[in-house]
C-alpha cells in the first residue's frame, strides 16, 4: 500500500489522478489532498478518500472547509499556507507525490517533494521551467524517482529503451531526435488576422483535451507546448535542435523517438489523462486506468503538420528562452502567467500574449539560476514587467 500526497487535487489532473486510485484500493491510500480555495470539490473528495490532511493555500478557504467536514464527523486535519504544502510534499508518511498544481504555486513542494527522495509523479510544468537544473539535481541527490505524467513526456519516457529509463538524463545515444506532438489546439486553421479577436471563451474549448483554463489557454497559444521543449530538454538532456514540433490533430499519437538507425517509435492512445497517470503510478508495472482502448480502426487516419512560428509565436519563444539559458525560462513562464489571466479577464488580446511574453523576456536579464533565490527573484521582476506591460 502506497501513500499518496495529491498536489492540487481539485484541478484536471488531480481529479483524473483520483479516478485511478479509486480503481486500485488495495494499492494505493491517500495521505493528503491540496487546493487553492475550491471548498465544495475538496469537501467532497475529502468525504469519498478520506485523508489525513487537506490542505487550502487560502486561508479562509481553509476555515469554510474545516467547518464543513466538522459537520460530518470527519478526521480530515484541515492546514493552510503555503508551507502546509511542503509539508505534505516532504512527510516521512508519504511514498508518492503527484505535482499537479498549476502555475509557478507548484514550485517549492514539488522541490521538496524531490529533496526529501519522494516517487514524484510530475504535472506541474513549473519544476522543471523555472529551475530545471537546480530540481534535477535535487532528484539525483537525494534519490527521489521522477515519473513524467504529461502525456507527451510519458509517451517519449515510455518509447525509450527500458534500461536506459532510469536515467534522468537520458545520454542520446542512438537517439537523433525526439518528436512532441501538439493538436494545434483550437485555433489551427484560423487566419493569422483573425486570431487577434478570439475570445476567451473560444481559446479555452479545446478539440481533444479536457483541461483547465489556463492550460487551455497555452495549448491554444502553444506555449505549453513550448513549455514541454523546456521539460523534454531537462527530462532527457537533450539539446533543443534534438527536440521537434509536429502538430497532430487527432492527439492519438502522443510523442515519438527517432532512432539513429531509422526506427520511430510512437507511443498511441485516447487523449485521456489516466492513461499517463496509471503508467506513472504503477511503473514499472501496468495498472487498469478506467480509459478505453483506442480503436484505430474508427479513428480512421492520423494526420501531421509543421508547427510555424509565425502562427504560433509563443513556440518560438520557448525554443529562444531555452537556448538563452539560467532563468530565461522562468522569466517567460512568469510573464506569459500573467498575460494569460489578463487574457482571460479581458485586459489583453489574445495576441498580446505572445507580445508581452517577448517583451519580458527582451527586456529582462536573466541570472544564472543556480540558486532558488535567484529563480525567485526573476520570476517577480518578470511579473512586475508583465502586469506594467498590460496597464
Amino acid at each position: 500500500m502506497k501513500a499518496v500526497t495529491l498536489l492540487g487535487s481539485t484541478g484536471s489532473i488531480g481529479v483524473s489522478t483520483l479516478n485511478v486510485l479509486s480503481l486500485h484500493p488495495e494499492k494505493y491510500s491517500v495521505y493528503a489532498l491540496t487546493a487553492n480555495r475550491s471548498v465544495d470539490v475538496m469537501f467532497e473528495q475529502c468525504q469519498q478518500f478520506n485523508p489525513k490532511i487537506a490542505v487550502m493555500l487560502d486561508e479562509q478557504a481553509a476555515e469554510t472547509l474545516a467547518n464543513k467536514l466538522k459537520g460530518v464527523s470527519s478526521n480530515t486535519e484541515v492546514l493552510s499556507g503555503e508551507q502546509a504544502l511542503v509539508q505534505v510534499a516532504e512527510s516521512h508518511d508519504v511514498d508518492y507525490v503527484m505535482a499537479a498544481i498549476v502555475g509557478a504555486a507548484g514550485l517549492l513542494p514539488t522541490l521538496a517533494a524531490a529533496k526529501s527522495g519522494k516517487h514524484i509523479l510530475l504535472a506541474n510544468k513549473e519544476a522543471l521551467v523555472m529551475s530545471g537544473g537546480l530540481f534535477m539535481r535535487e532528484v539525483e541527490a537525494n534519490h527521489a524517482t521522477l515519473l513524467p505524467v504529461d502525456s507527451e513526456h510519458n509517451a517519449i519516457w515510455q518509447c525509450l529503451p527500458v534500461g536506459q529509463q532510469q536515467q534522468y538524463h537520458y545520454d542520446g545515444r542512438g537517439v537523433r531526435k525526439i518528436v512532441l506532438t501538439a493538436s494545434g489546439g483550437p485555433f489551427r486553421d484560423y487566419d493569422i488576422a483573425d486570431l487577434e479577436h478570439v475570445t476567451p471563451e473560444q481559446a479555452v474549448a479545446h478539440p481533444n483535451w479536457s483541461m483547465g483554463q489556463k492550460i487551455s489557454v497555452d495549448s491554444a497559444t502553444m506555449m505549453n507546448k513550448g513549455l514541454e521543449v523546456i521539460e523534454a530538454h531537462w527530462l532527457f538532456g537533450m539539446a533543443s535542435n534534438q527536440i521537434e514540433v509536429l502538430l497532430h490533430r487527432q492527439s492519438i499519437i502522443h510523442s515519438m523517438v527517432d532512432y539513429i538507425d531509422g526506427s520511430m517509435l510512437a507511443q498511441m492512445g485516447n487523449p485521456d489523462m489516466r492513461t499517463p497517470i496509471a503508467n506513472a503510478l504503477a511503473w514499472p508495472e501496468r495498472i487498469d486506468s478506467g480509459v478505453a482502448p483506442l480503436n484505430l480502426a474508427a479513428a480512421g487516419r492520423l494526420d501531421f503538420a509543421v508547427a510555424d512560428y509565425e502562427h504560433f509565436p509563443c513556440l518560438a519563444l520557448a525554443y529562444q528562452a531555452l537556448d538563452a539559458g539560467g532563468t530565461s525560462t522562468a522569466i517567460l513562464n512568469a510573464a506569459n502567467e500573467v498575460a494569460v489571466d489578463a487574457f482571460l479577464n479581458k485586459q489583453l488580446k489574445y495576441t498580446g500574449i505572445a507580445q508581452v511574453n517577448e517583451q519580458v523576456l527582451t527586456s529582462l536579464s536573466a541570472s544564472s539560476g543556480d540558486t532558488l533565490q535567484q529563480i525567485l527573484d526573476d520570476d517577480f521582476q518578470a511579473r512586475e514587467l508583465a502586469k506594467a506591460l498590460i496597464v
